[in-house]
């Protein structure tokens, strides 16, 4: 059913909106849904019959385990079978030329895509990839797409932007990739891990606490490895180049992704970081007989940056399953509040606006106006002068997290306030300033902020994977 619009106002009938209480059981359970999809920022091109795949796998996490065993739970009890309530999925470059590939699940509630490559036949620059996402009884959730992939035609002389750092071992049989798993360092070649990476004075001491150096990671300095995800470091590590199975102990020009290097235990009799099979440990190196400035180390003690990104989207269906997909899924990128008192206004800013969505703090709907595909507006309602989620959810009741809490500087009043008309005089003032074609957006558009911006690797430009 169609909302209401009177001027730039959504309203929607009585027996489809989202009840209170329903909001309250999703605040308390939080059973969402995610799909979260990880790759690295650059691709190589692939000349002639080869197929350069891309040295970092894709790596697909579709489904929260609370909110996808719900999920499932629910399906049943309606009457799917165990295969009707599985997830699929197919992912691929967006080109015709290549077909889509299954992504496995095999019960994981995580994929992996390990042949994806791009011919020197695709002039684009840029592409994104995309995962089709549906269950087993072809309930469809719709497309949705990684963050933008930069083509490249071999390993880049310059000096790299690093986001979200993964190391990778190429070796005969197979890459492994170093996460945790268990509390412990792994090297496996199904999962990957990402990274702070964190430049220290060279006088650090061991610890737990640390303090950053602000500046260009180069060869030679001391470095902190830190898993985005649990917190767990490794000790003090000096960053050493490689070259042709040996570490330059002179190296001093600045550190890019995609080419090796080698990370020595500070402090230990030429131990460097290594693997062996699925373990990290200890490899002693050996001296260079006649080169003093060298030391020879073996594969597994040979690493590459790559530098990653990541998409990630949230939904849950508050008042059960729905025939629409999901898609396309709001992001949230900052929220900003305006004024105060009887006027106080949440700006929203972000990708997949649309007028079908409605802006909730905590377990109270807040008047919204749609402005375009990047910012929509609403006023303030009359909550407790604490913290509360704001949430996006659409008109048939899906729920999107925009993972923030309601932002300062303001505290709402304690004793209730007359509705405000002068919040909505503003705001359909500053909608009627829309252009009409912005209301249609472009999710084609919607993901292109990635940085490309050739720089050197700095630990302030590492972010996080959730």
């Amino acid at each position: 059913m169609a909302p209401d619009v009177t001027g730039s106002w959504l309203t929607w009938p009585p027996s489809k909106r989202l009840t209170r209480e329903a909001m309250r059981n999703y605040l308390k359970e939080r059973g969402d849904q995610t799909v979260l999809i990880l790759h690295a920022e650059v691709a190589q091109k692939s000349y002639g019959n080869e197929k350069r795949f891309f040295c970092l796998l894709l790596m697909c996490i579709l489904w929260a385990v609370d909110g996808r065993k719900k999920k499932k739970e629910q399906m049943e009890r309606d009457g799917c079978s165990e295969q009707e309530s599985q997830p699929c999925a197919f992912t691929g470059i967006g080109n015709s030329d290549q077909e889509m590939q299954q992504l496995n699940l095999e019960g994981k509630n995580y994929c992996t895509a390990k042949t994806l490559y791009i011919s020197d036949s695709d002039k684009r620059k840029h592409f994104m990839l995309s995962v089709n996402m549906f269950h087993g009884n072809s309930d469809d959730f719709g497309v949705f797409l990684s963050k933008r992939i930069k083509v490249i035609s071999k390993p880049s002389k310059k000096k790299q932007s690093l986001k979200m750092l993964t190391y990778t071992l190429p070796q005969e049989q197979s890459t492994r990739y170093l996460h945790v798993e268990g509390g412990n360092f792994h090297a496996g070649s199904q999962q990957w891990g990402a990274f702070y990476i964190h430049l220290l004075d060279d006088d650090e001491s061991e610890g737990e606490e640390f303090t950053d150096r602000e500046g260009y990671i180069c060869y030679g300095q001391t470095v902190k490895l830190v898993c985005s995800v649990t917190g767990m470091a490794l000790p003090r590590l000096i960053i050493r180049k490689v070259d042709k199975q040996t570490a330059l102990l002179d190296a001093d020009d600045p550190v890019s992704q995609l080419h090796k290097c080698a990370f020595y235990l500070k402090d230990t009799e030429r131990m460097y970081l290594c693997l062996s099979q699925e373990r990290i440990i200890q490899f002693q190196a050996t001296p260079c007989p006649k080169e003093p400035n060298k030391e020879m180390i073996n594969d597994g003690a040979s690493w590459t940056i790559i530098s990653t990104n990541k998409a990630e989207y949230t939904f849950y269906e508050a008042m059960g399953p729905v025939l629409a997909p999901v898609i396309p899924v709001p992001v949230v990128d900052s929220l900003q509040v305006n004024g105060g008192g009887d006027v106080a206004m949440l700006e929203l800013t972000g990708q997949n606006f649309t007028p079908n969505l409605r802006v909730w703090f905590g377990d109270v709907e807040a008047e919204t106006m749609y402005r375009c595909g990047e910012s929509m507006l609403c006023a303030v309602p009359d909550i407790s002068p604490v913290q509360v989620p704001v949430t996006l959810v659409r008109n048939d009741e899906i729920i999107y997290s925009t993972n923030t809490p309601e932002p300062g500087p303001y505290t709402p009043e304690l004793a209730p306030r007359p509705h405000c008309s002068a919040a909505g005089a503003i705001l359909r003032a500053s909608s009627s300033q829309v252009p009409p074609n912005e209301s249609n957006t472009n999710s084609e558009g919607n993901y292109t902020n990635v940085s490309t911006n050739s720089t050197n690797v700095t630990s302030s430009t590492a972010t996080v994977v959730s």
